[in-house]
């Protein structure tokens, strides 16, 4: 098929070619061809193949793997919804779909001046710090640090969170029984370090999310930063007109 037009960019003809085989000929988890395949069967520079490839990555159709290649994503109704990700555990659960978490980091450190303001402490309090790897059938979807008020949960230890998930632990091991999770995203792209642990290229679009957690008393028992892939999440708001 050739690609030419005075009018329309290589790149987006491109765009529209593989958009079209896509939906028609491949299959979720299929691998595309190399960018110097597509170079050499369409007549295109590596550079333009490229342009193709990333605008494809940010439509959610393609996941790009470094090292690995080009797979077709999977834009079923297995993707997450933000709305419903109070639990990452119970949500990947509810879908079918085998949930790991990774623990990575856990220690103790004192709240600068941001942590002081968005988690409502005093500067220089101590605080646990928990960073985990959340994966679903062997896919990593997202890294998390999380922040807790040490004061609140005096003995809590790292192997605690290997047994079970943190909001059990939050509300059964310490009686902090939670009422209030805000959470806010924006889109981003991925950094070299989260790319990394997501599999995923840097500077891939992604999703920064932060959850503030509160207790029945209005305090705040939870502070997470998160990133997540955005090829596996979705975002749904429901509007309901006053009648």
């Amino acid at each position: 098929m050739a690609v030419r037009s005075a009018k329309q960019p290589l790149y987006d003809q491109l765009v529209d070619i593989l958009s079209e085989k896509i939906e028609n000929e491949y299959s979720v988890g299929d691998m595309l061809p190399s960018e110097r395949e597509l170079s050499e069967r369409y007549g295109l520079s590596r550079t333009t193949v490229r342009l193709a490839l990333q605008e494809l990555e940010r439509l959610g159709m393609v996941v790009r793997q470094h090292g690995r290649g080009t797979f077709v994503s999977d834009r079923s109704a297995k993707t997450t919804n933000l709305m419903q990700s109070y639990s990452f555990t119970e949500h990947m659960r509810s879908l079918g779909r085998d949930p790991v978490t990774t623990i990575l980091e856990f220690s103790e450190l004192d709240a600068d001046k941001n942590l002081s303001a968005h988690m409502n402490v005093h500067l220089g309090e101590r605080l646990y710090k928990l960073k985990r790897l959340r994966s679903a059938d062997g896919m990593p979807m997202m890294v998390e640090s999380t922040y807790l008020p040490a004061r609140k949960f005096l003995t809590l230890k790292r192997s605690m969170l290997d047994k079970k998930p943190l909001y059990d632990i939050i509300e059964i091991d310490f009686r902090e029984r939670i009422s209030v999770a805000e959470e806010e995203f924006f889109a981003s792209i991925a950094r070299s370090a989260d790319a990394h642990l997501l599999d995923i290229s840097e500077g891939s679009p992604v999703l920064d999310l932060m959850r503030t957690t509160y207790n029945v008393h209005n305090e705040i028992v939870e502070y997470t930063l998160s990133v997540a892939r955005a090829d596996q999440f979705k975002y749904k708001v429901l509007h309901h007109r006053p009648a």
